[in-house]
């Protein structure tokens, strides 16, 4: 049995490499295959070159201010990577369902894949749950994966350092008011 491979990991892949861009061809493929995706083509510096182009367009839909202005940009990804359902069993590990054309390069790949992974996410878990980090210092990218929805942080690191700067703030404001 396949899980659906375009929800929680097409999105925290994409976060993983907009965070971290890769700067080789080789690099991407690593981190691809780390992932879990299975690569049927050697990977070339067009392959890289159209990763960081998915790359720019996900982080717009990342940075979208509004709902709205999120699905036009995820609506945008998924024109540019258009392609009809379609059953395979490409890796021999049994059927399972792509969104995209059979036997694509590694960068049209991610395309459709972070496209369509991005799509279900939102639209399974909620419009608010691809963001940047609340701290302010941090620019770090994360899909809420989370029970409540209510993620605000990239990691423990970053929700401890806001909560010790909240503690700081609060007790020099009582401070000031005795």
């Amino acid at each position: 049995m396949h899980l659906n491979p375009y929800g929680e990991d097409a999105v925290n892949l994409a976060a993983d490499l907009a965070n971290r861009p890769p700067r080789s061809p080789d690099e991407l493929a690593d981190r691809c295959r780390t992932a879990g995706l299975v690569l049927e083509h050697p990977t070339t510096e067009a392959d890289l070159a159209r990763a960081l182009t998915a790359l720019d367009a996900w982080e717009k839909v990342v940075d979208a201010a509004e709902e709205a202005e999120r699905a036009e940009q995820v609506n945008a990804m998924l024109a540019a990577a258009a392609a009809y359902p379609r059953l395979t069993d490409h890796a021999g590990s049994g059927w399972h369902l792509h969104y995209r054309d059979d036997r694509q390069p590694l960068g049209a790949l991610l395309f459709s894949l972070i496209a369509v992974g991005t799509a279900l996410h939102l639209a399974g878990r909620g419009m608010h749950r691809l963001r940047r980090c609340d701290v302010t210092e941090c620019t770090t990218i994360f899909a809420d994966t989370s029970r409540t929805g209510r993620q605000r942080y990239c990691s423990q690191r970053c929700a401890n350092r806001d909560a010790v700067r909240r503690h700081r703030a609060n007790r020099e404001a009582s401070k000031a008011s005795a």
